[in-house]
């Protein structure tokens, strides 16, 4: 009977351990985030105002909307392009690994002090959802939501 419990505990340990050594790693939304992103569809409040290809797009300049997150040894600059064509450079970061920050941003977009935070609603390899923080005065005070690609 010992022998039958000794076997049955080294298989469950045996089973325990292949189960979690086989696990494939995640990597950290900090580097999973770190592309050169594309607007797929935007929502100001809860209406969309931009889809990819859309004919019927009400804002069709967030074609040209693009957000470059870079990592070059740890030193993380990010390049933010709004819909209406205006550039802005500075850093970023992630925080609790739900929370993009974009600060330092010269010149400083409208309103918003050179820092702009969004929300990452959901990730993944070639798709990233950031929802806006704080209202966008340049869309009439909407919250806005980016539905992003790369490429």
């Amino acid at each position: 009977m010992k022998k039958s419990y000794s076997l049955l505990w080294c298989t469950i340990l045996v089973l325990a351990m292949a189960a979690t050594g086989c696990k494939e790693k995640v990597k950290p939304v900090s580097e999973r985030i770190a592309k050169a992103w594309t607007a797929e569809s935007v929502k100001h409040g809860s209406t969309v105002v931009y889809t990819r290809g859309g004919s019927n797009n009400t804002t069709p300049a967030y074609s040209a909307f693009r957000l470059t997150l870079n990592n070059a040894s740890g030193t993380k600059t990010a390049t933010y392009t709004e819909f209406d064509g205006n550039t802005f450079n500075g850093s970023w970061d992630v925080e609790n690994d739900n929370k993009l920050i974009l600060s330092g941003l010269t010149p400083a977009p409208t309103g918003s002090g050179g820092r702009i935070e969004f929300t990452i609603t959901s990730i993944e390899d070639a798709r990233l959802v950031l929802t806006r923080l704080t209202t966008s005065p340049k869309t009439g005070g909407t919250i806005n939501e980016y539905t992003l690609t790369n490429p």
